[in-house]
């Protein structure tokens, strides 16, 4: 039996009474200003996002006492939790020059998932795809710049492409593939893994909510009121599952240009 025999789903679909359901377009939202058309809403929260990120850090650096506040507490919690299972886990006792670079990150990216669940925005910054792999452009810049400075550009691509012990007649098969691998396919992954999963949550988060409402107010039949305040009632939990995702993926994602980095500094795979 389907649900819309169930009468769990309403029967009109179309038109100006009926349920429209959310579309991908939800995302592409106009510029604030027409004659900007680069300041959209996720500009803004971007800017925002670093505004608010520098002023963080900053009051956290200079309040500094020996019985810390609660404000110094969070700070240290974040800083030290970056620091050691972050960047010292993964970059070994060279960590130390990197950790600025790997706070920011994770701070930009952590806070720009976060605005998916404010109330005044309800739009992550990365559920667009370009701010993703925009991000994820500037880390493959940075990983592959700091293998170049260590290594030169001829043996960081030796280092990048051929891992040691491999037998001179695999070459031809084995560097085309460590080249596609670790040059090409890295930012594409990284940039996706983090828009996908704030699309896809947030879009799951409108589905339960538009759809709850309309089967609440407009469902017709008690089922229908009743599924509709399940429906709304279940959002609330997938609001907290999209806020752990959002966090997991911040952590995920500074993990991973961690692990780029010293991928790109080692001597050899």
């Amino acid at each position: 039996m389907s649900l819309l025999t169930m009468g769990l789903l309403p029967l009109e679909t179309g038109g100006e009474e009926g349920y429209v359901p959310p579309s991908p377009e939800l995302f592409d939202l106009p510029p604030i200003f027409p004659s900007m058309p680069w300041l959209d809403k996720y500009f803004l929260q971007a800017l925002v996002a670093t505004v608010i990120i520098i002023i963080f850090w900053v009051v956290m650096s200079r309040k500094r006492a020996m019985v810390p506040s609660k404000g110094q507490f969070v700070g240290e919690t974040a800083y030290f939790f970056i620091r050691n299972s972050i960047a010292r886990d993964n970059l070994g006792h060279d960590f130390r020059r990197f950790l600025p670079w790997l706070i920011a990150l994770f701070s930009f990216v952590l806070l720009n998932n976060l605005w998916g669940v404010f109330p005044l925005t309800l739009m992550p910054t990365f559920a667009h795809a370009g701010w993703a792999y925009g991000l994820a452009a500037m880390v493959w810049i940075v990983y592959n710049a700091v293998g170049i400075a260590k290594h030169g550009l001829g043996g960081y691509l030796k280092v990048s492409t051929l891992p040691s012990g491999v037998p001179v007649f695999m070459w031809p098969l084995i560097i085309p593939l460590e080249f596609f691998s670790n040059i090409i396919v890295r930012p594409v992954t990284l940039a996706l893994r983090l828009f996908a999963n704030m699309f896809a949550g947030h879009l799951l988060v409108v589905v339960f909510v538009v759809g709850g409402e309309y089967l609440l107010l407009h469902g017709g039949s008690i089922v229908n009121h009743v599924a509709g305040g399940v429906a709304l009632v279940f959002s609330m939990a997938i609001f907290g599952l999209e806020i752990f995702v959002q966090c997991l993926q911040a952590f995920i994602f500074t993990v991973l240009t961690a692990v780029y980095l010293s991928s790109s500094l080692a001597e050899e795979h």
